[in-house]
């Protein structure tokens, strides 16, 4: 057994007493602050799972920023089921299963951040990152994901999902526009999840899920995807007799997206009129990268000389670029 330090690195051989860290020192004073300035500024925590959610409002959060969804996939006794799904999307019965391991998770976050709002973005990664390397598929492995012990059958069908950029694929709203039954399940496990623990403590429990679309870039793109998150969430809001408060929203995130915000903001349920877009968010990474035009995976081998002759001020990775990708976000506030 060894022991890591996190902060620092260093790998130490033998075991060492740990302890759960306090918000302390400079870093409990600047939150304090923030917690001062109500009504100005909250600090939301990034966490997609009950626990982390937990620890996260024992520290002060006042709601959760970014529930990542695809986290939720990653643990040993699900991924099976999703890579099943991946491969062999009519397979329900997995399809079922997935939903149900959401309805779980996000019900446990609603408890951890009651009278909160919870963010929730739908499933965002490329679907290769769901996949095992090549090199990883064996006759087991081929066997449990619905193959039989037809490995090469197994490869050949990863091969035709192959694509040469992956993030600017088949990922964010896309797979939810090609998939729309995925994101009529996500929809569905969200506003189940938040019913379900109304009606497990009426009186008590108060969740309020904000559900962000991922990457748009259009105005078609997000209609289509809001549209299905809303008839889904009324339909399970009519069943239940249960008022489930909830938005819808998206993550700027595309420079397209920032340039057009003012309509993605302005856009009406034709249906009854009233807004389909009640909050945005922002994700600088990706905002960074398509902005600059740089691979923030792959930058760490110029970056460091840009820096050091002062091609750049800051890494932009680490510090928004206000002439380029701060003018995308003030844009789009405004």
């Amino acid at each position: 057994v060894i022991s890591i330090n996190g902060a620092t690195g260093e790998v130490i051989k033998n075991p060492i007493e740990v302890k759960i860290p306090k918000l302390e020192g400079e870093l409990g004073t600047l939150l304090g602050w923030a917690d001062q300035e109500e009504g100005v500024m909250k600090v939301l925590a990034n966490a997609d799972s009950g626990p982390d959610a937990t620890q996260a409002a024992g520290n002060g959060a006042q709601g959760i920023g970014l529930c990542r969804t695809e986290h939720m996939f990653f643990s040993p006794e699900r991924l099976p089921v999703v890579r099943r799904w991946i491969f062999h999307n009519e397979e329900l019965d997995d399809f079922e299963h997935i939903k149900e391991f959401q309805r779980s998770d996000f019900k446990e976050l609603f408890k951890a951040m009651n009278n909160m709002h919870v963010t929730i973005r739908l499933l965002d990664p490329p679907l290769h990152e769901f996949l095992p390397r090549p090199e990883q598929v064996h006759e087991k492995v081929a066997e449990e994901l619905g193959f039989g012990k037809d490995v090469k059958r197994m490869l050949a069908r990863m091969d035709s999902m192959h694509e040469e950029n992956p993030m600017l694929g088949l990922r964010g709203c896309r797979l939810g526009i090609v998939k729309p039954e995925f994101t009529k399940m996500q929809a569905e496990a969200i506003i189940s999840a938040a019913a379900d623990f109304m009606e497990e403590a009426p009186g008590i429990a108060n969740p309020h899920p904000r559900i962000m679309i991922p990457l748009i870039g259009s105005i078609n793109e997000y209609k289509n995807q809001a549209l299905i998150i809303k008839r889904e969430a009324e339909r399970i809001r009519a069943e239940r007799g249960i008022d489930v408060q909830y938005e819808i929203g998206t993550m700027i995130e595309v420079p397209r997206a920032a340039i057009i915000s003012d309509k993605i903001a302005n856009l009406k349920d034709d249906a009854d009129g009233k807004p389909l877009c009640n909050f945005f968010s922002y994700g600088t990474n990706d905002l960074t990268q398509m902005t600059m035009g740089i691979s923030r995976d792959d930058s760490n081998g110029f970056i460091p000389k840009y820096l050091e002759i002062g091609i750049f001020d800051d890494d932009p990775f680490q510090t928004i670029d206000e002439e380029g990708v701060g003018f995308m976000v003030k844009h789009s506030v405004e």
